[in-house]
């Protein structure tokens, strides 16, 4: 039994809360995706050379990124010839197994944020403007203190305009307390202060907001380096976590983005936003395919409930899938 034939039957015996999410929030993604293979396999019964360039194609289409594509189209058409498949519905199967295959290949399936036994965690999370950090960030703390967790904020974005505002505004609405700067401050110094303040309080959880500008990777490299070296003096062994923020509607500039900050900092997650808006599910394989960091979380509407626990199974299926 191929994997979709797998979850078909998993899902359709208990459809959970979390697989109904993943339904609605990939409804656009899927249309795209799952409703182009039904197509090509109605086009083609028996598979040819023109049914896997057409393949091909659809997976590009869905953001998967080229050289996932053709690495995952080898595969298929290898396995196909070894075992004499000409059916293009048996196909598809394969080509669900391969993906989902590369996705795990990749290395390790952390999901959660990984909490340190003593001491205050520390996630730094980056990412360009307008992916939707700000929000992401609120979502994240929402989370931990639903875990009977204490989150402390810290306001390091000092650059862009409105950025300590908008944290702020999240912060009173959860009631948790935020440290910050002010407008154009020295960021680092945000930092040992939000560092030092989580230390005095003893507080679980403290996310910071960093500046995500990729214009100069120099400067941003250097500034990144000489936050974590502040942070580390007054926490040990932190940041623990450094989250990058990519929203799935700037489709294949993300993964272009994923890779600068990949450069200049060890990821340790990557969260995609929107991605309910998008119809290009696919560049969910092709960040890990290009930086192989776990996917964390996903976002899959505004609601603060709507940002989930990235899971492989369900992800699959809300993209191949049609209700």
């Amino acid at each position: 039994m191929g994997l979709l034939s797998f979850l078909k039957e998993k899902f359709s015996k208990k459809k959970t809360e979390n697989i109904e999410s993943y339904s609605e929030g990939m409804a656009k993604s899927r249309h795209n995706f799952s409703t182009k293979l039904n197509t090509l396999s109605k086009k083609y019964k028996k598979v040819n050379q023109e049914y896997f360039e057409e393949l091909e194609e659809i997976l590009i289409e869905s953001d998967v990124g080229v050289k996932f594509a053709l690495k995952v189209i080898d595969e298929v058409l290898e396995e196909s010839k070894a075992k004499r498949i000409t059916d293009s519905e048996e196909i598809n199967e394969i080509l669900i197994d391969h993906m989902f295959n590369q996705y795990m290949e990749k290395g390790e399936q952390v999901v959660d944020v990984r909490f340190v036994e003593n001491g205050p965690t520390v996630l730094l999370v980056v990412g360009v403007n307008g992916v939707g950090k700000t929000t992401t960030i609120a979502k994240l703390a929402k989370r931990y203190l639903d875990r009977k967790k204490s989150v402390l904020l810290v306001a390091a974005d000092t650059f862009r305009a409105g950025a300590t505002e908008q944290l702020q505004i999240w912060a009173d609405r959860l009631n948790i307390e935020i440290v910050k700067g002010e407008y154009n401050s020295d960021p680092s110094s945000v930092a040992y202060e939000g560092m030092s303040k989580a230390k005095r309080d003893n507080v679980d959880l403290v996310i910071v907001d960093v500046a995500g500008r990729l214009q100069s990777k120099q400067y941003l490299m250097d500034e990144l380096s000489k936050m974590k070296r502040v942070i580390s003096k007054v926490i040990p062994n932190a940041p623990h976590e450094t989250f990058l923020i990519i929203d799935a509607t700037t489709g294949q500039n993300g993964v272009v983005q994923a890779k600068a900050f990949a450069e200049v900092t060890d990821l340790t997650g990557v969260v995609i936003t929107k991605m309910d808006g998008t119809s290009k599910g696919g560049i969910i394989l092709a960040i890990r395919d290009e930086l192989g960091v776990p996917v964390r979380f996903i976002g899959l509407g505004e609601k603060m409930e709507d940002l989930k626990e990235f899971d492989l199974e369900s992800y699959i299926y809300g993209l191949c899938v049609e209700k």
